[in-house]
């Protein structure tokens, strides 16, 4: 179990508090305001888009940096529907070592879905998409259940970094810029989901 990262500063009185500004974040690139508008947006026209399929819409999320998003995106859509998550990860370590990090495309399904979408209207939500390797593999997956359709949600798209080009993303969020990201939902070693915004880290903290 890796060590909580050391605050690089204390806040004294009267100083912006954690959720303000956390002492590791470099700047504020979206916050809380922002991405409730654009939310809402998206579940608008997901919405619109999706208004006459009846009740054969599912839409399921990929764990867990997605948690914020896909439970805020899917108080916007107005529609009925069936959610679900999907957990992957990456090889297990042997016993008492930290789990590595995984690696793009490398995926094993924990926990798989637990709705049939055979013949029906699917969204997978994502926080962000990268190289687009891991979301391309389930997304064949998913396709080989035969849903009468199939398209990607994404909070953050980072287009500049993507290796799979064939995805089906029909709505997206912002365009995430080279920095690592944290906030609503987006970690880095677990920490800084819970920030109400998203920001840039520190180098200084990820460099090491």
């Amino acid at each position: 179990m890796s060590e909580p990262l050391p605050l690089t500063a204390r806040a004294a009185p009267g100083d912006l508090h954690y959720f303000s500004l956390a002492p590791q974040i470099a700047k504020v690139l979206y916050t809380r305001e922002d991405i409730a508008a654009r939310v809402k947006d998206m579940g608008r026209q997901i919405t619109a888009d999706y208004a006459g399929v009846g009740r054969d819409l599912v839409v399921f999320g990929i764990l867990k940096g997605v948690l914020p998003f896909l439970a805020d995106l899917l108080r916007s859509i107005d529609l009925p529907l069936q959610s679900d998550v999907m957990t992957i990860a990456g090889y297990k370590p042997h016993f008492d070592e930290e789990p590595p990090r995984r690696l793009p495309g490398v995926v094993c399904i924990t926990k798989d879905l637990d709705i049939a979408v055979s013949g029906r209207h699917v969204l997978i939500v994502e926080d962000m998409i990268d190289t687009g390797l891991t979301l391309n593999f389930i997304a064949k997956m998913i396709r080989m259940r035969q849903p009468a359709s199939l398209a990607i949600v994404t909070l953050f798209n980072r287009e500049a970094n993507r290796l799979a080009w064939n995805l089906p993303v029909r709505y997206s969020g912002f365009e995430a810029p080279d920095d690592f990201l944290v906030g609503y939902g987006l970690d880095y070693r677990e920490q800084f989901r819970n920030l109400p915004y998203v920001g840039s880290l520190k180098k200084e903290v990820y460099a090491l």
